[in-house]
């Protein structure tokens, strides 16, 4: 029997997560996140506690309690140039409470599973593998970079799933998705601009929680990248989404990352060579076609 608490449990990859696991056999979940749970009203069987992983006293009170035998670790500042703004928030939600997730790992051993990024590479010589020398371009790929650090150091098992550009639907959750965000827009009959100069392996976040469940599964030690396995632009994109809904194209304008004002840099070629994960863990991720037809069918619900 695996016991597994899930943190960020409200975001995206976290929704995804407790809804994979609630059906597994042999695994007992607890899902937490900041505040209330937003999957209450969706799955009402979820277990849920409310916890602030930045709050070191609450995080111990919380293990101690469920004593898990992993965490999943997906609560982070995810927005980059959030990140580039508000740097003592960032540290503390994407360095500090890592550690103290580390702490109650180590105290109670229990094996950590911790969500890490592309965006700790600087794109310079994408895709890349697990080993590939980490060098952030940007404040969120920094505390990422040093997340990574802290448990590489851990005296307990740890795992670190790296993950690229996560799309998909959520609950209640306030963000959009490039899916969407293209369909809705060329619907509309709105002229978008879609960058053409950054390349990323883009990642259905039903692939990442699949990923997740399996380094726990298998129990994995070690660095991991999970994404998609097609290297592709947003302008790409958005052609397949295009495409899909059957929209018209000429409402896409190329343009490249100079035209945005953004106050974070972004890498210009990341993306990820996954053939240890699917050697590893039996990872095979949907294709991003495969993708768009997951997202337009969950929006229509």
């Amino acid at each position: 029997m695996k016991r597994i608490l899930i943190t960020g449990s409200n975001g995206l990859l976290g929704q995804k997560l407790a809804e994979l696991l609630l059906d597994q056999p042999e695994v007992e979940v607890l899902a937490t996140s900041r505040g209330e749970n937003k999957l209450a009203t969706i799955v009402p069987a979820l277990p849920f506690a409310s916890m602030d992983v930045t709050d070191k006293a609450q995080v111990e009170a919380i293990v101690s309690k469920f004593r898990p035998t992993h965490i999943i670790h997906t609560a982070a500042m995810t927005n980059v140039d959030q990140c580039e703004t508000d740097h003592e928030g960032a540290l503390l939600l994407n360095r500090d409470a890592v550690q103290f997730l580390v702490d109650a790992c180590e105290k109670y051993n229990v094996h950590l599973i911790h969500v890490s990024t592309d965006f700790i590479f600087d794109g310079e010589d994408g895709p890349y593998s697990e080993d590939a020398k980490a060098n952030p371009v940007n404040f969120y790929g920094e505390t990422k970079r040093l997340a990574e650090e802290i448990v590489k150091k851990a005296r307990c098992r740890w795992a670190i799933l790296r993950t690229v550009l996560v799309y998909g639907v959520a609950h209640d959750y306030g963000r959009t998705n490039i899916v969407l965000w293209v369909r809705d827009s060329l619907q509309a009959g709105k002229v978008i601009k879609v960058v053409d100069d950054q390349f990323r392996t883009p990642t259905l976040a039903e692939d990442l929680a699949q990923g997740c469940w399996l380094a726990a599964k298998h129990d994995a030690e070690g660095i991991y990248h999970i994404s998609g396995s097609e290297m592709l632009t947003p302008y790409d994109m958005a052609l397949q989404v295009a495409d899909y809904f059957n929209l018209d194209k000429s409402l896409i304008d190329k343009a490249d990352g100079s035209t945005f004002t953004q106050p974070a840099k972004r890498p210009p070629k990341t993306g990820f060579i996954i053939t240890k994960a699917k050697k590893d863990l039996g990872y095979l991720p949907h294709t991003f076609a495969e993708g768009i037809q997951v997202v337009a069918g969950q929006a229509a619900q």
